[in-house]
């Protein structure tokens, strides 16, 4: 069991006489969190069984009815509606109920989709309600499989871990590669190893493909097929999309529109390009990643193994700091991640953008890193002396090492 950044930031924000609605992508461990924190007394209405969905969809006030029905409790009556996306009515009851009695009931809706709400104009309870997300397992929260000798104090970048915890130890060189081919979901991670390669594959089929089609409604199933294919061998690169459309066979509307769906199912983000450079040839096309390396692979149509990361290992290591660091910022609140890159090939793999300070990151596959690798990170800093005052190279160096007054080389696990 993983002891989650979220937990005790839930278990003080449900405190509150608000709604809460929980969204993530499937198999995040939501529904596993939220029902660790509900009381025993809680009512749970699972909307991913058919039955209980089609009662919902055909008479949404029967939540109004059992609400009303139940018994009177002090800090009111806990009820927790899972994938509530699949009901958009729900939220007018909910609303309903709310308005009545801020304090008779707490509601908890969660959901893997955004996209139904936003396309039916559903009601998310605005002025009523706390939105939360949760994410794949970050590295504070998925501690190493060993406890090798942890080193005094290591530095690391300035992003303060949520909940203030970080790693405070080396992690063993293969738990690195373990990440990059099985990812950092929950279910994947507590899997024997032996069997993490077919549950990526199960979930690409049963939920990336069979829920997005009943999602979106597609038409041309094989194109769409095509185009997750295409999208996860491209994930971390900036999206060309008349590109794709040529290669999948599908409108640029339509290549477009199936990239939201992603977003809007919290399966993967874009990363905009970074337009406060006093350059003039910078580049302006988002890059889009996948959130998770495990289900990037699936969907590619790989075999998740260490074979397939040591072939190429420095793009897929990139790609995962990349959702590291977009999951920190996500679960702070603040900031926001961008990358840079001119049209003569200079290039800064992510600059965190917060509370008015840059903070350029380069992201290296070495052990032995140099200042030669550092150089675009001098550049932008002598750009930005005022906002961005010290540079970092994520790599595979054994200790922190400072290659410039600038710019320090961090291990991985120093993040």
């Amino acid at each position: 069991m993983f002891t989650r950044w979220a937990e005790s930031v839930w278990l003080r924000k449900f405190a509150a006489p608000y709604v809460h609605l929980v969204f993530g992508a499937r198999q995040t461990g939501k529904s596993t969190l939220i029902q660790r924190i509900l009381p025993p007394h809680a009512v749970q209405i699972d909307l991913s069984v058919p039955k209980v969905r089609a009662q919902y969809l055909n008479r949404p006030d029967d939540l109004i009815t059992l609400c009303r029905g139940l018994r009177q409790r002090e800090g009111g009556a806990w009820v927790f509606v899972d994938e509530a996306q699949n009901v958009p009515g729900l939220f007018d009851a909910v609303q309903h109920l709310y308005d009545g009695d801020k304090t008779r009931w707490r509601f908890i809706l969660c959901g893997s989709s955004a996209r139904k709400l936003r396309q039916t104009g559903a009601n998310l309870l605005p002025g009523r309600s706390f939105l939360h997300h949760l994410f794949p397992l970050t590295l504070a929260e998925r501690p190493p499989d060993e406890s090798p000798v942890e080193f005094d104090a290591p530095p690391c970048l300035p992003l303060d871990w949520p909940g203030g915890k970080r790693p405070a130890r080396p992690f063993p060189a293969a738990d690195l590669i373990t990440r990059l081919a099985f990812g950092e979901l929950p279910g994947v991670v507590t899997g024997l190893e032996s069997h993490r390669a077919d549950l990526l594959h199960a979930y690409t089929q049963l939920h990336l493909e069979e829920e997005m089609r009943r999602e979106a409604m597609v038409k041309d199933w094989p194109a769409f097929v095509r185009f997750l294919r295409f999208a996860a061998v491209e994930s971390g690169q900036m999206v060309n999309y008349h590109k794709i459309s040529k290669d999948v066979g599908l409108s640029v509307p339509t290549i477009k529109s199936h990239y939201q769906l992603l977003a809007d199912m919290f399966l993967g983000f874009r990363l905009p390009a970074f337009s406060g450079s006093p350059r003039k040839n910078l580049l302006s096309t988002d890059r889009f990643l996948f959130f998770d390396l495990g289900i990037r692979h699936a969907a590619a149509g790989l075999r998740p193994n260490s074979d397939i990361v040591l072939a190429n290992p420095g793009p897929l290591f990139e790609q995962w700091v990349g959702v590291e660091l977009w999951k920190r910022l996500q679960y702070l609140g603040t900031g926001a991640l961008h990358y840079l890159r001119t049209h003569d090939g200079a290039e800064v793999d992510f600059i965190i953008a917060r509370e008015g300070k840059f903070t350029p990151i380069e992201v290296k596959w070495t052990e032995n890193p140099s200042l030669t690798d550092a150089r675009h990170l001098l550049t932008f800093l002598g750009e930005h002396p005022k906002q961005a005052k010290h540079g970092y190279i994520i790599c595979r160096c054994h200790r922190p090492l400072r290659l410039h007054d600038k710019v320090t080389a961090l291990p991985w696990f120093c993040l």
